[in-house]
């Protein structure tokens, strides 16, 4: 199975989750989403992150951002699984979890790496645009615990990246200057960025953050 690039459509697939069968690109409609993989129901780490997730869901509808979960366990299993999340994380989980037996899914988007693991996923994140190709893909170990407030900042970027001539620098949060992309010619910034610029380089021009007032 080749690796999935930036830039490639998002792999199509139905499978039944946690809130009904779903049709991967039907369900996404014209949101953005987000595919997170887990090794195993019932393990550690990977209940602190649904927790979170569950925590974060306004912070992802804010953005248009939908929001799905898989494991290679049932849905039986993900059932029990989400009572013991909503107890021990204090929150209710409000985002379906795919259940992928058969490992269909994990196979299409490469989430088994068996040099790691010959049966679970690895902690594998997809960001898909609106227009269902994918923008980011980060892959952890099973060992570590995803930051979702990274997450929520690389969401950001992209979509702010996505409209606007513009690339964003190291650490950048929303509200900072950003980095005016190397294709708009320095006499041109100033019909597309009103707000001003300031040229560092003459191929570092920063300017304020384009779509805040």
């Amino acid at each position: 199975m080749a690796a999935i690039r930036l830039g490639d459509v998002a792999p199509n697939f139905t499978a039944e989750s946690t809130e009904g069968t779903i049709n991967f690109h039907d369900w996404l409609g014209d949101s953005w989403g987000i595919l997170f993989s887990h090794p195993a129901d019932y393990t550690p780490v990977c209940t602190t992150e649904l927790g979170t997730v569950a925590k974060y869901k306004a912070e992802f509808d804010k953005r248009h951002v939908k929001i799905v979960a898989l494991s290679v366990d049932g849905i039986d299993s993900h059932h029990g699984w989400i009572s013991d999340i909503n107890e021990t994380q204090g929150t209710t989980v409000n985002f379906p979890i795919i259940a992928d037996e058969d490992r269909k899914v994990s196979e299409l988007y490469d989430m088994i790496h068996p040099n790691a693991d010959s049966k679970l996923t690895v902690r594998s994140v997809f960001v898909i645009g609106a227009d269902k190709k994918v923008k980011l893909t980060i892959t952890y170990p099973a060992s570590t615990g995803r930051n979702f407030d990274e997450l929520l900042r690389v969401i950001d970027s992209l979509q702010l990246t996505a409209y606007h001539k513009v690339a964003t620098p190291a650490n950048w949060n929303n509200g900072d200057d950003c980095v005016v992309v190397p294709s708009v010619a320095t006499e041109d910034i100033p019909s597309i960025f009103p707000k001003g610029f300031k040229e560092v380089k003459p191929y570092l021009r920063m300017t304020p953050q384009p779509n805040l007032n």
